[in-house]
């Protein structure tokens, strides 16, 4: 696994970061809080799918050189 766009891949870690602090301090509900850690992982795996294809996108994670 080689880490292609660490912009893309910093911005997911500080969002389920973020996500991850609300829900331990119950300031947004469970299924809040679990959509939005799905929709997250989600974006990270899809750019994932589109790199191995060979889509045109900067995917947060590629293929090893």
């Amino acid at each position: 696994m080689n880490i292609a766009n660490p912009s893309k891949a910093m911005i997911a870690l500080v969002a389920l970061v973020c996500v991850t602090l609300l829900l331990m301090t119950d300031s947004i509900s469970n299924e809040a809080g679990t959509g939005l850690i799905g929709m997250i992982a989600g974006y990270a795996v899809g750019n994932g799918i589109a790199a191995r294809r060979g889509d045109e996108v900067t995917p947060i994670i590629g293929k090893k050189p």
